[in-house]
């Protein structure tokens, strides 16, 4: 395995991180405003959501085929594309997201939240995953080579 290779599936892998505990962590939305909101899972969330979830899989996916490059070099093509997949998925889920920011609890609009509301650490986790995947993806296609 050469050295842009391991270096793509440890930045993968560290997207792939960001990615779950975002999933797993609430605070995609907070506010300062008096309690707990509780909101529902709108349309454009769910998508979102899916979106991710399918993009961590196709993360996964492209670590353990990098991975198994170290034995077969013929795995690689397909390790970028599956990565390039990832990616994909991720912008789409970025963009998706706030057009959630209309529902009645939070009271913005698609784009726009009030200055009541914030965007939470969950949400900064899932755009740093995004960019890191970005940058993975510059790796494993050989885009961006770094001088060793």
């Amino acid at each position: 395995m050469d050295k842009l290779t391991l270096i793509s599936g440890t930045l993968f892998m560290t997207a792939d991180i960001f990615a779950i505990v975002s999933l797993a962590r609430p605070d995609w939305i907070v506010t300062d405003v008096g309690g707990d909101t509780r909101l529902d899972l709108q349309p454009e969330w769910l998508l979102a959501l899916v979106c991710i979830f399918v993009g961590c899989i196709c993360i996964t996916t492209t670590i353990i085929l990098l991975a198994s490059s170290h034995w077969d070099r013929n795995v690689v093509p397909y390790a970028r594309w599956v990565g390039f997949t990832a990616m994909v998925l991720f912008c789409l889920a970025a963009v998706i997201f706030p057009m959630g920011f209309h529902v009645d609890e939070i009271g913005g609009q698609p784009y726009q939240l009030p200055n009541s509301h914030q965007v939470g650490i969950s949400y900064i986790l899932f755009v740093g995953a995004l960019w890191i995947t970005v940058i993975s993806e510059l790796f494993a296609g050989k885009v961006c080579l770094p001088h060793f």
